[in-house]
């Protein structure tokens, strides 16, 4: 088995504990990074919709700002955002490059586009539950929790895969300018040095994640659904 390994893919066998620790890096930047924007971006996206104008928080200013400022971060290409960001990443984790320093540009580089998805999930919600939901006497926080979120789940579920499918693909990119991870390792070995082994390895590691995580999704889905 080592023999055939070392004939199709040696550059990989000779750095195969480099490839060890870069695995481990995007795992522990899509976590970290995953985690807090979905938290952020479900609050942010829940504001975009009770803030609408005829729903139960309807505020004009708040929703436009909001909206404003996600439209903002969503239109800087993510390459332009991490170095837009370099000073304030400094200023929070104390490194602009490595692992650390991806965490707060995939962090702004995601909340935006899970904010959006969020969103869409709960504008599907049928209007006469919410309705029926105001008339029985539920407040805003019950109508938000029981009703919105409940209700828009299935959204939910879309939106988070698809963000999370996202977001392995941001942290590749990261890898661009020492982010770490395995678009560090595929840019340092694969692309620099010429190592196409390595960067097809890459690439095939890539699309296990992306395949587990839409596996995940559409189980969880169809548990949902029936």
């Amino acid at each position: 088995m080592e023999q055939v390994l070392l004939r199709y893919i040696p550059n990989v066998v000779d750095n195969r504990l480099e490839l060890v620790e870069s695995v481990g890096e995007t795992i522990i930047m899509v976590s970290i990074s995953g985690i807090i924007s979905l938290i952020l971006g479900t609050v942010i996206g829940v504001l975009l919709v009770v803030t609408k104008e005829g729903n139960i928080l309807e505020n004009d200013t708040i929703n436009g700002i909001i909206g404003k400022v996600i439209n903002f971060f969503r239109s800087i290409p993510f390459i332009i955002l991490i170095g837009a960001l370099i000073p304030l990443t400094r200023l929070i984790v104390g490194s602009a490059i490595g692992t650390r320093g991806a965490i707060v540009p995939l962090i702004f580089g995601t909340v935006p586009f899970f904010s959006r998805q969020i969103e869409t999930a709960l504008l599907e919600v049928d209007r006469g539950v919410i309705e029926a939901a105001q008339a029985m006497g539920s407040g805003p926080l019950d109508i938000v929790f029981r009703v919105y979120l409940r209700e828009g789940l299935p959204g939910i579920v879309r939106g988070i895969t698809l963000t999370l499918i996202s977001l392995i693909g941001l942290s590749a990119m990261a890898g661009a300018i020492g982010g770490g991870g395995l678009g560090d390792f595929a840019i340092r070995y694969g692309y620099q040095r010429f190592q196409m082994d390595i960067t097809y390895v890459t690439i095939v590691i890539i699309l296990i994640f992306v395949s587990i995580i839409q596996g995940v999704g559409n189980f969880i889905l169809k548990r949902i659904e029936h």
